[in-house]
């Protein structure tokens, strides 16, 4: 999916809401259990039920892994199901991946070539070879991480380092104090562009939503951490929407563990339906719909 079939498909929506599929077995309904894949019934009747309100769907891999060959059949099985609604849903594959550039040429090939996600979350850590194998693929998108919605991410991304800045027209030289997640936006530039790139920005940190758009204005944002995490759904679209939207804001635990009754299904649709009214008054306001 292009940017503008994102964009047409949040207009057609009204809505820029992300469903994560954190999909914890431990946490689905007892009733499941029953099933012949537990998780992937959970996730079928989620996606059926939040369907006509959200735009992207985001399974977290860890919640698969973890399960082993079962839990990634459970993974298959999803992404093969949303598949089904080509460009109806946005995919992404929460995998965080981030690695020397073979091993990346690898990780890129099984979200984008095998398993057909829009779109895998990467760690820029380790440079620009681990991020530019997941940028070969056409109308594939890599999800950079640049300023998250944990606690920990002081103990880095917000950490201000000395960085030298050539200012050549003029000819100085000088040191300036740079956010690394800031370093991050403005470098990672170089690698991708609007319509293969964009940045992971947590909710729970829309104090800096304007910081990071003086940098990166034009491309999209996914945004974890509204609801069970505490972030502002108004804060962000107020500082973070752009011309394009611009977001994918991101509700996991707030609306697929709503209920873990025989209702479970129909109360997540209501919570994605309630997130989606307030998207929409956001979208008009904008002008954007």
């Amino acid at each position: 999916m292009n940017r503008n079939e994102l964009f047409e498909l949040i207009k057609r929506k009204k809505s820029y809401l992300c469903v994560g599929l954190d999909s914890d077995i431990d946490k689905i309904p007892k009733h499941l259990l029953n099933a012949e894949d537990p998780v992937f019934e959970f996730n079928k009747q989620i996606i059926d039920a939040t369907l006509p309100f959200a735009v992207a769907y985001k399974p977290n891999v860890a919640f698969y892994e973890s399960r082993g060959v079962a839990g990634w059949n459970s993974l298959v099985k999803t992404i093969e199901y949303l598949n089904n609604f080509g460009n109806e849903v946005f995919t992404i594959a929460d995998a965080k991946r981030g690695d020397i550039g073979n091993t990346s040429k690898m990780y890129a090939k099984t979200f984008f070539e095998n398993m057909n996600f829009d779109a895998v979350t990467v760690s820029p850590y380790m440079g620009s070879d681990s991020i530019e194998p997941f940028l070969q693929f056409p109308n594939k998108w890599t999800i950079i991480l640049a300023l998250t919605s944990n606690k920990g991410a002081a103990n880095f991304q917000l950490a201000r380092q000395n960085f030298l800045e050539t200012l050549e027209k003029l000819g100085i030289r000088s040191m300036i104090r740079k956010r690394l997640y800031e370093r991050v936006l403005e470098d990672s530039q170089e690698w991708g562009n609007v319509d293969n790139t964009m940045y992971v920005v947590g909710a729970t940190k829309s104090e800096f939503m304007d910081s990071v758009r003086s940098f990166v204005p034009n491309h999209f944002l996914l945004v974890p951490g509204v609801g069970a995490q505490g972030g502002s759904l108004k804060e962000v679209s107020e500082h973070g929407m752009n011309d394009h939207c611009g977001l994918l804001i991101n509700s996991s635990r707030g609306i697929i563990f709503a209920s873990n009754e025989l209702d479970f299904a129909k109360v997540a649709a209501q919570k994605a339906n309630e997130i989606q009214k307030l998207m929409e008054d956001f979208l008009i306001a904008k002008k954007l719909i």
